[in-house]
């Protein structure tokens, strides 16, 4: 099989933790038809990022942005202030979190632990749509 690549623009989301597997997937057809691979999820922004977590419970989602909103304060002593009080913050943890994942595909399916879902970590209040390069091999 070739690689497949393509960029998906996903609608613009509030600050918080957000599960966008079904869309990743729905994006990547192909992927039905894998024995085996790997899909890799790289996020084109500074202030989003990426994370596997949790895809039942939604007050994971919650006590993550508590947690990071917490430890990493908008009125911190910031330098870097030209964009709003929530945009150093967002590339803090965005820095944090990371940019990428990269995930085993098996018989036509991520390889995905029963609980876990691929989440867009959005760390600005109005950040706008996200684009994901998806970048896909298997055989």
């Amino acid at each position: 099989m070739a690689w497949i690549q393509r960029e998906i623009a996903l609608r613009p989301r509030p600050r918080g933790f957000h599960l966008v597997t079904e869309e990743v997937l729905d994006a990547l057809p192909e992927l039905r038809g894998l024995e085996v691979g790997l899909l890799h999820v790289f996020c084109r922004h500074t202030s989003a990022a990426l994370t596997l977590n949790e895809n039942a419970s939604p007050d994971v989602r919650v006590d993550l942005r508590r947690w990071f909103d917490d430890h990493v304060p908008e009125d911190g002593p910031w330098t870097h202030t030209l964009e709003g009080p929530d945009d150093m913050p967002a590339h803090v943890k965005s820095s944090l979190l990371g940019p990428e994942l990269t995930i085993p595909v098996r018989d036509g399916a991520l390889a995905l632990g029963t609980w876990q879902g691929i989440t867009l970590c959005e760390h600005r209040d109005h950040g706008g749509s996200r684009h994901l390069v998806l970048t896909l091999h298997g055989e």
